[in-house]
């Protein structure tokens, strides 16, 4: 590499990278990186985890095991995370060693729901009227106005864990006992049109690029289904959600790929819900829809390439394979391979499965994308693929 490349912070293919974390995250990452010509290590204890069946090498230990972490740096020239719940800790000591992106400061917002909202706030994006919860003086403090409403614990929830509805007051006590009496925040409930999602990615440089506005239905808290083009947003709340997500990414100093979900209530506003630093469940459809993916453009910014607007060349509707469809009824124990070859039968899907060996009912096991000339064809086709696994239609 050149003295000018090396100052710049370039990586060139050639040189590892590292990713903290192990899951089907991590695992599109590797394979973007390898593709692009980067050897990939991976750390994460799980002997059996995704991202370290297919990565050129896997340090088996704990996030914060020290010297895993000094072999990690030692090994790659950049490092990035697949989850935002890694220690922040340890991502400062890896930067005090080698490239590192997203940084320690921006992930330990977004892995706080507090220090979120009041980030949202400080970079003057909506989101929803709420207070938060640390003691018992704090619960009587919270204004009537929140209710009804829902406790979310600060940190560590995710897919709708760590998630109370509370009706009034005299429930709010029992739900924060209940959630452990953690520090917790209590968002007032809102009358919700729909869910979507923007996917940023922010160089080095400051240069910030976006995937199509993605529209996102949840089941039990989980991603079910993404539309994109998203097919009851509208074009001046979509561009709305650019510039908000846009906006946050240059708050943070952020670098690498970062989404931001946000709410459209039904009198048309459009409030920050929260912050994922890392690729999301909601871009997948990027791998085969759009020229570059959400994992190309994580493994751009953290090399330090140029970054190009993704172009999305095909309608995309994705559904979200959860280890439920192993087991159809609820009196299956033993687990059952889905119908696969009739739905790739059908015209446009991508089945992606994360090589997980032990399907488990609300388990991420894959994801299936359905591509089209088309939005109205694509959503035929997915909805066709839906009744062939006996999922509900959308």
């Amino acid at each position: 590499m050149t003295p000018r490349l090396a100052a710049a912070g370039v990586v060139l293919p050639g040189s590892p990278l590292g990713v903290l974390g192990g899951g089907q995250l991590g695992r599109m990452f590797v394979h973007a990186a390898q593709q692009m010509g980067y050897p990939v290590m991976v750390l994460d204890p799980d002997v059996a985890s995704p991202a370290g069946q297919v990565a050129q090498r896997h340090l088996r230990a704990t996030y914060d095991d020290p010297g895993a972490l000094t072999d990690l740096a030692g090994a790659c020239r950049a490092v990035t995370t697949e989850f935002e719940n890694v220690p922040a800790g340890a991502l400062e000591t890896l930067a005090g060693r080698c490239l590192v992106a997203p940084g320690a400061a921006a992930v330990a917002v977004c892995q706080h729901r507090a220090r979120e909202k009041a980030f949202f706030v400080r970079a003057g994006v909506p989101c929803a009227p709420h207070a938060v919860i640390e003691t018992h003086d704090d619960l009587a403090a919270v204004p009537a106005a929140l209710f009804p409403g829902v406790l979310k614990t600060a940190s560590l929830g995710y897919d709708g864990k760590g998630q109370l509805a509370v009706a009034d007051p005299a429930a709010l006590a029992g739900a924060w006992a209940t959630l452990g009496q953690a520090p917790c925040v209590l968002e007032q409930r809102l009358a919700l049109a729909h869910e979507l999602s923007v996917i940023v990615a922010r160089g080095r440089d400051g240069q910030v690029v976006h995937l199509p506005v993605q529209q996102n239905l949840h089941r039990g808290g989980i991603l079910a289904v993404t539309q994109v083009p998203a097919p009851d947003i509208p074009p001046a709340q979509s561009t709305l959600a650019v510039q908000a997500a846009s906006r946050l990414a240059t708050a943070l100093d952020y670098v690498g790929v970062l989404c931001v979900e946000f709410f459209l209530l039904a009198d048309g506003t459009l409030v920050a819900n929260e912050m994922a630093p890392r690729p999301h469940n909601s871009g997948h459809y990027s791998l085969d829809a759009c020229e570059l993916s959400q994992f190309d453009l994580q493994v751009r910014t953290l090399a330090g390439l140029p970054l190009a607007m993704p172009r999305q060349h095909s309608a995309a509707v994705m559904l979200n394979l959860l280890g439920d469809l192993w087991f159809p009824t609820v009196a299956d124990s033993e687990p059952r391979c889905p119908p696969w070859p009739e739905v790739l039968a059908l015209p446009g899907a991508h089945l992606h499965l994360y090589g997980k060996a032990e399907p488990r009912r609300g388990r991420k096991m894959g994801h299936l994308t359905l591509t089209a000339a088309s939005p109205a064809l694509a959503r035929d086709t997915a909805l066709r693929a839906a009744a062939v696994l006996g999922l509900p239609a959308f």
